[in-house]
């Protein structure tokens, strides 16, 4: 069972009095101590029920969210993720632009070995977008190469 002093930074989970943003507030993350970094594993966080509006219309975009990372020493907690990604829901960004702005704002939160953030958005003027980013740390590199040319050849 993990200590007080390792739940530190955990306030969120099991608060009864959540507020939900309103905005876009990446200070809204939190983190907790992955207590095995001398293994390489994947965290997988899936959100299905992503939400931001076009930058233009202001029209509401719909859409899923997959995280995937190998932490090294943090991990984001999960309510805390589930309340930021939630911020998103006000925000107006392009689908690109919210998945790269996930990215870069767990990158700085954990700094991973390596993560992968991918947008699954429902069709719009009868086009779907499909946005990928990836981060890697120098020894993962190659894995983050692969899965970007995986993306560039995956069929639908």
């Amino acid at each position: 069972m993990r200590s007080e002093k390792e739940l530190e930074g955990v306030t969120l989970l099991g608060n009864q009095h959540t507020q939900y943003a309103s905005n876009y507030d990446p200070t809204l993350l939190e983190t907790f101590v992955n207590k095995h970094p001398e293994n390489d594993y994947v965290v997988t966080l899936d959100c299905p029920e992503f939400t931001s509006l076009c930058p233009k219309t202001g029209q509401p975009d719909f859409g899923r969210i997959v995280i995937r990372y190998i932490p090294d020493e943090k991990m984001v907690e999960s309510k805390s993720l589930k309340l930021y990604l939630f911020s998103f829901r006000n925000h107006g960004d392009f689908h690109e632009d919210c998945v790269n702005i996930i990215m870069k704002d767990l990158v700085k939160l954990m700094q991973p070995r390596y993560i992968e953030v991918q947008g699954i958005f429902n069709p719009r003027g009868g086009i779907r977008i499909l946005p990928f980013a990836s981060y890697s740390d120098e020894a993962h590199e190659v894995l983050r190469q692969q899965r970007m040319a995986a993306q560039l050849s995956e069929r639908l």
